[in-house]
Formats: structure tokens, C-alpha cells, sequence
């Protein structure tokens, strides 16, 4: 389980912060806890895809990073942005890289 936070949010958080009185670290970031599997059917809705996930055996990390952050939204910090618009704002921006570079390549 991961949870990501869309740059956006990212920079209103650290604006906030520097204009703040807090002192010390700060977790800036989305408490919306996802999958692996999640994400990737996530990212394919978005992409518009249709996949087949395969498992394979190994190494497992760690199952969640959890983190707290009650001192970020104490200054009237929240994430404004879900994983699946946050992908939606970016996976446009990733296809559109993808496909130029093909286009030198050819």
C-alpha cells in the first residue's frame, strides 16, 4: 500500500509551509492508501486500456508506509486531488512525450 499525492498539492503544501510558523519535519501528502494493483487499474482506466496484471513470485517490500500528517493540514493544508485525477492530469502530458519521441526515432 502506497500513498501518492499529485505535485500540485506537493507545491501548495510546501508554499504553505514556508509561509508558516511550524518548525521541524512536516509530511506533506495524500492519506488515499492504494494497491499495486490499484494503481495499475487506475492508470489503465485513465489510459483507456484493457490489461491483464500477472503475479509472479519474489521479493515482497515493505506492505505500507504509513506517515502522519496532522501538522501540514493544522495550517489548512489538504490535498485537493485524487490519485485518479491527478493520473487523469498527467498520463496526457506522458503520452504525448511518448509519442514525439517515436517520432524523432523514426
Amino acid at each position: 500500500m502506497r500513498a501518492y499525492t499529485y505535485i500540485d498539492d506537493m507545491i501548495e503544501g510546501i508554499l504553505l509551509l514556508m509561509h508558516s510558523d511550524l518548525e521541524g519535519g512536516v509530511n506533506i501528502g495524500r492519506q488515499e492508501y492504494v494497491s499495486v494493483d490499484e494503481l495499475v487499474r487506475t492508470i489503465a482506466a485513465v489510459a483507456g486500456k484493457k490489461i491483464q496484471m500477472k503475479h509472479v513470485a519474489g521479493p515482497v517490500g515493505v506492505t505500507a508506509r504509513n506517515f502522519r500528517n496532522d501538522r501540514i493540514t493544522s495550517i489548512g493544508w489538504k490535498s485537493k486531488f485524487s490519485l485518479r485525477d491527478g493520473i487523469g492530469r498527467t498520463y496526457p502530458w506522458i503520452k504525448a512525450q511518448v509519442e514525439a519521441k517515436r517520432g524523432r526515432a523514426s
